[in-house]
């Protein structure tokens, strides 16, 4: 962490949420934020946490998904598309 990389805008996103230390990461896919969920994934395994990551079968699952977590004591964010709201 610190380290200097140049990312992509949807990158950015997912490192700030690995950083951050959320333990558990939902979306429902839809561009433009569909690399997100990925991006996550892949950051967590190179930077060695341990990040759950899920899909919801929709925005409202994966929003239930990361508020069960939460109240669950973990740190976790949802993603998805602005329609998504």
């Amino acid at each position: 962490m610190g380290n200097k990389a140049i990312l992509l805008g949807n990158e950015a996103i997912a490192r700030g949420i690995v950083e951050a230390g959320c333990e558990v990461a939902a979306a429902y896919p839809g561009t433009p934020s569909s690399e997100i969920l990925p991006a996550v994934a892949k950051w967590a395994d190179d930077l060695g946490t341990k990040t759950v990551v899920e899909w919801g079968a929709n925005e409202k699952v994966a929003f239930e998904m990361a508020a069960g977590a939460s109240f669950a004591g973990k740190r976790s964010c949802a993603v998805m598309k602005q329609v998504g709201l």
